[in-house]
């Protein structure tokens, strides 16, 4: 049996992550106790996460002409990904993420994404057979608003599992199967009331999961029941890679027919054992999950 396939539209850069005791003041030198460098992006983590969980990912994405790119596209398919739908966009630097993380977890960002390594509608509409073929198209709103309605169109009217990660014009809701919000992007779609009577009315938009942070977890939604699932209790290291895994566990449950709480399951353990290591970067395994998943299920 061939494994599902999904297209992820989103970002691909090089991530630079520095681990430091304490994050320096102005003016102030911090030495680094570890660095890291590697595939990052929310497009390229999720990608990575779906080929971890045995899905067959595609990414969708820009990336410079120039050696950074190269070697991040390499990396890419080193890790089970399919490239051939990234656009090399001509003198263009592949996006910079630059992350300082310190001893309590917290973490800041400074990031070069500037307009030519963002998807436009034309890169999205040159790649509809790429989209239209697969099982599943995961679509970041962080990337323009018509790119992300094109990729979500284009999947929704191919059949495909339309997954959207992000806060959606009404547009993006219509052509969507699931949505996944973070903490505050969840805050701005449900005016700072995250209850499950709230999120319900975005259901009637078009979405059929709602997948929501909320202050003390996630909420999970549908038409005839939700699920509230507690953050995890373990020790948290780096926050930046979970929503990412979140989304790629979720997505590869929904491919495999898992219903929605149990898909809900798999997203929370997922993102609870990538908050555990430095960097965005998910590190998946199947049996170490199935195990989280069946704890969280009481058994």
């Amino acid at each position: 049996m061939k494994p599902p396939v999904a297209v992820v539209v989103g970002q691909i850069a090089r991530d630079l992550v520095l681990s430091v005791a304490t994050a320096p003041e102005a003016g102030v030198a911090a030495d680094a106790s570890d660095r890291r460098e590697q595939l990052g992006g929310k497009g390229a983590n999720q990608a990575v996460g779906l080929a971890q969980l045995g899905v067959r990912p595609k990414l969708l994405a820009v990336a410079g002409d120039d050696v950074i790119g190269d070697v991040l596209i390499a990396q890419a398919q080193s890790d089970g990904i399919d490239t051939a739908a990234v656009i090399r966009r001509r003198g263009t630097l592949t996006g910079l993420i630059v992350e300082v993380l310190d001893d309590d977890g917290k973490w800041r960002y400074v990031q070069h994404l500037p307009e030519p390594v963002l998807l436009t509608e034309a890169d999205v509409r040159g790649a509809r057979e790429v989209i239209a073929s697969a099982d599943a198209v995961l679509v970041q709103l962080q990337q323009p608003a018509a790119a992300a309605q094109a990729a979500a169109e284009i999947g929704r009217q191919a059949g495909a599992l339309v997954v959207l990660d992000g806060v959606p014009q009404d547009a993006h809701l219509a052509a969507a199967d699931v949505l996944r919000a973070d903490e505050q992007e969840a805050k701005l779609l449900l005016d700072d009331d995250p209850s499950a009577d709230k999120a319900r009315a975005l259901l009637a938009k078009g979405p059929r999961l709602l997948a929501l942070g909320v202050p003390d977890g996630n909420l999970f939604v549908w038409s005839d029941g939700h699920l509230h699932l507690p953050l995890t209790s373990e020790t948290v290291v780096d926050t930046t890679g979970g929503g990412d895994a979140f989304t790629a566990a979720l997505t590869a449950a929904l491919l495999r027919g898992e219903d929605y709480p149990t898909a809900a399951r798999w997203a929370v353990s997922a993102s609870g054992a990538t908050v555990g290591h430095p960097s965005g970067r998910p590190q998946l395994h199947t049996e170490e999950l199935q195990k989280r998943v069946r704890e969280l299920a009481g058994g």
